[in-house]
C-alpha cells in the first residue's frame, strides 16, 4: 500500500556543515512548509485521516473481500477508485511522517512519530491485502471483457497489468497477510537503524568532530592534504562500524532471499525489474554495454585526470578532486535558482512555470543541518498535494546541477499527477528522465557561458565525472549488489567477503589509474541505496543513457520535441517505456540504444583530450 521509505533518492552528493562560516555566503536557504500535508504531528486533520483510513479500509474489506471476481465492469471500476482513494490517504500520512523524519533523523520525537505512523497505516491497510490477491484470480477473459466494456476502467489497465505480473509469485492469503503485518519490524526497522546510525556518526579531522556530510565534502576540496585527511577519517569510522553494517546488509539480503524463494522469483533482481516494468534482458543489455565501455570511459578519463593533477596514480581521495585550473566558485541560492530557471525557460517556458512554485511556496528544504537526511531527493507525496525537494546545498557548481536534477523530478511529478494516485507513479527506469534532462539543460547553458577555455575544460571534466558517477559507478554498484545477494544465498557473508566484492568492482570500473588506500574496502557501507532499495541503482544509468539519447534527438531536430517531451512526462506510469520512447524514434530494448547514450560521454572525453594539444 505504502512504501516504508517513500522517497525517490538521487545519487548522494558530498555535503557541508551548516555551521561552517561559508554557509553564510549562500543567502537565505528555503525550508519546507509541510502544512499542505498536515499542520502538525498532533493536528486534528491528521487524527481525522488516521480514523478515516481505518474506517475506509474496514468498509472496503466488508464490501469487496471474496467478491471481486463477481463484480461487473462498473463495480470493478468503483472498487478500484475506492482503493485509489485509500492509497492517497495512506500516502499523505506516510509522506508527512517521512519528510519530517528526513529533516532530522536523529530527533527521537520524529523517529517515534514515523514508527507510530508506519504501525498505524500498516495495521489499517492489512484489511486490503486481499485486493491484489483476488484481482489476480479474476480470469483473463473476464478482465479483458470488463476493460473492453468500460473506457474509464480501461484507464487502469497499466496498473492491473503490473499487478498481474506478480500473479505467478503470489503466496497464500494467510502468508501475504503475515508478510504485510511483519513489515514494520522487518526491512523498515533495519533501514531505520541504518539511517539513524549514519546520521549519528562523527569523524575526527584536525581535532574537530564532523558529521558524515561534512567529511564527504572534504573529498572534493582543492587541497590534496585536506582530501586525504577526510578519506582517512572516513576509513577509521567505517572500519569500526563495518560489523554493524555487514549485519544489516546480511539480514536484509537474507530476508529478501527468503521472500524471493517463497515467491519463486528467479533472481534477486527480478522483483526490482517487475516493479520497474522493465524486461531483464533490457537491463542486462544496459549492464553489458556499460561494462564493455569501462576502458574507453572511466579508465581513459581517470588517466587524463591523473595527468592533470601531476600524479602517476590517483588515490581514492583524488576521484572527485577539482582540477588545478578550476577556480573555486560559490553560487548563492539566488544565483543557483536563476541559473536553473533560465535553462528551463530556454528549453520551454512551461517548464519554468511548473518549477516556479517550488521556490515560492516552501516546497524545497535546502540547508544542510545536523541530523538531516544526506544527499538529495524529490518526493511526489500524493496527487492532491505536490512534491517536496530535499537538498543539502553547498553552493558549488555541482550543487546547482543537483538543484536542476531534483527540480526535474519535481516537474515530472507535477505533470504526472493528473494521472491519479495509481497511475502517476513512474517506474524508476523512467523516473530519472526529467531529472537528468534538467541537469543536461543547465549544464549546456553554463557551458555556453564559460568565460575561458580553462573554464570550459573544468566544466566538461566536472560533467564527465558526474556522468561516470551516474553510469559507470552505478552499474558497478549494481554489480556489487548482484555479487552480494548471490553470495548471501550460499550463507552469511563476513565483512571481509563483502569488502572483497567491493574492491573487485571498484578496480574493474575505475581502472588502472588508481591506487586504493587500506580501508577503502569498507566504503560500500555508507551507500544508502543498497539498504533502502535493492538494485535501485541501475535506474540512474538507465536514465542517463535514455536522456543522452533524447538530448541527441532534441539537438538534431527540436522543432516538435518539447510537446512530445511534455506528453511523455504527463504519462507518468500509464505507458510502457517502449511506447513512451517510440515518438522519438528510440527503443531501449535495442542493444545499440545504450551505445548512443555512452557515445555522448565518450564525445566529451574526446573534447577534453583534444584540449591537451
Amino acid at each position: 500500500m505504502t512504501d516504508a521509505t517513500p522517497f525517490r533518492l538521487s545519487v548522494p552528493r558530498p555535503l557541508f556543515d551548516a555551521a561552517d562560516p561559508g554557509a553564510a555566503q549562500l543567502g537565505d536557504l528555503p525550508e519546507w512548509n509541510l502544512d499542505d500535508l498536515y499542520p502538525g504531528m498532533d493536528s486534528d486533520a491528521l487524527t481525522a485521516d488516521l480514523d478515516r483510513l481505518a474506517a475506509d479500509c474496514a468498509s472496503f474489506a466488508a464490501d469487496y473481500e471474496g467478491r471481486i471476481a463477481k463484480l461487473d465492469a462498473a463495480g470493478l471500476l468503483q472498487c478500484i477508485r475506492r482503493y485509489e482513494a485509500i492509497s492517497e490517504t495512506a500516502g499523505r500520512i506516510m509522506s508527512y511522517a517521512g519528510l519530517l523524519h528526513a529533516q532530522d533523523t536523529t530527533d527521537p520525537v520524529r523517529g517515534k512519530f514515523l514508527s507510530d505512523m508506519q504501525g498505524k497505516v500498516n495495521e489499517a491497510t492489512t484489511a486490503l491485502v486481499f485486493f491484489s490477491l483476488e484481482m489476480n484470480r479474476v480470469p483473463d477473459q473476464t478482465l479483458e471483457a470488463h476493460l473492453a466494456a468500460n473506457a474509464d476502467l480501461a484507464r487502469y489497465k497499466p496498473v492491473l497489468d503490473r499487478l498481474r505480473k506478480m500473479k505467478p509469485h503470489q503466496l497464500s492469503d494467510e502468508l501475504e497477510h503475515f508478510l504485510h503485518d511483519q513489515g514494520v519490524v522487518g526491512a523498515s526497522a533495519w533501514v531505520r537503524l541504518f539511517d539513524e546510525t549514519m546520521a549519528g556518526l562523527r569523524f575526527a579531522v584536525d581535532g574537530e568532530e564532523k558529521p558524515l556530510e561534512a567529511t564527504l565534502d572534504l573529498l572534493s576540496d582543492h587541497d590534496r592534504a585536506t582530501r586525504e585527511k577526510g578519506a582517512r577519517a572516513l576509513v577509521e569510522v567505517f572500519g569500526k562500524n563495518v560489523p554493524l553494517f555487514a549485519r544489516i546488509t546480511n539480514t536484509l539480503a537474507k530476508e529478501k532471499e527468503i521472500e524471493d524463494r517463497w515467491r519463486k522469483l528467479p533472481t534477486p533482481q527480478a522483483s526490482r525489474h517487475l516493479a520497474n516494468d522493465v524486461e531483464p534482458e533490457v537491463v542486462q543489455a544496459l549492464r553489458d554495454a556499460v561494462v564493455a565501455a569501462y576502458p574507453r570511459l572511466s579508465h581513459r578519463y581517470y588517466r587524463l585526470k591523473a595527468k592533470w593533477l601531476g600524479l602517476d596514480k590517483l588515490q581514492v581521495w583524488d576521484r572527485n578532486a577539482p582540477l588545478p585550473i578550476e577556480e573555486p566558485r560559490v553560487f548563492d541560492w539566488d544565483a543557483a535558482r536563476d541559473t536553473v530557471m533560465t535553462a528551463y525557460s530556454g528549453f520551454d517556458p512551461r517548464m519554468a512555470e511548473i518549477a516556479q512554485p517550488f521556490f515560492e511556496k516552501g516546497w524545497i528544504d535546502a540547508a544542510a543541518k545536523p541530523g538531516k537526511s544526506p544527499g538529495a531527493f524529490a518526493h511526489p507525496t500524493v496527487v492532491s498535494a505536490h512534491p517536496y525537494i530535499l537538498l543539502n546545498y553547498l553552493g558549488k557548481p555541482r550543487d546547482v546541477m543537483t538543484l536542476a536534477h531534483e527540480l526535474g523530478h519535481g516537474v515530472h511529478q507535477v505533470l504526472a499527477a493528473d494521472q491519479g494516485e495509481l497511475l502517476s507513479s513512474t517506474p524508476l527506469t523512467l523516473a530519472e528522465t526529467a531529472s537528468v534532462f534538467g541537469e543536461m539543460l543547465t549544464f549546456q547553458k553554463m557551458l555556453a557561458e564559460a568565460p575561458s577555455k580553462n573554464a570550459r575544460k573544468a566544466m566538461l571534466a566536472s560533467k564527465v565525472e558526474d556522468m561516470i558517477n551516474t553510469v559507470v559507478r552505478q552499474i558497478s554498484f549494481y554489480e556489487f549488489e548482484t555479487r552480494v545477494h548471490a553470495g548471501r544465498r550460499d550463507g552469511e557473508l563476513t565483512p571481509d567477503q563483502i569488502d572483497a566484492h567491493w574492491m573487485e568492482v571498484s578496480r574493474a570500473s575505475l581502472g588502472d589509474a588508481f591506487e586504493f588506500m587500506d580501508g577503502y574496502e569498507h566504503f560500500w557501507s555508507y551507500v544508502p541505496h543498497f539498504i533502502h532499495s535493492p538494485f535501485y541503482v541501475y535506474a540512474y544509468a538507465f536514465g542517463d543513457g535514455l536522456v543522452n539519447a533524447l538530448y541527441a534527438v532534441y539537438a538534431e531536430n527540436g522543432t516538435d520535441f518539447q510537446d512530445k517531451y511534455f506528453e511523455m512526462l504527463k504519462a507518468g506510469g500509464s505507458k510502457h517505456h517502449k511506447e513512451l520512447l517510440a515518438p522519438f524514434g528510440l527503443d531501449a530494448s535495442d542493444p545499440a540504444f545504450w551505445d548512443k547514450g555512452l557515445s555522448m560521454i565518450e564525445g566529451f572525453i574526446d573534447e577534453l583530450e583534444a584540449m591537451e594539444d
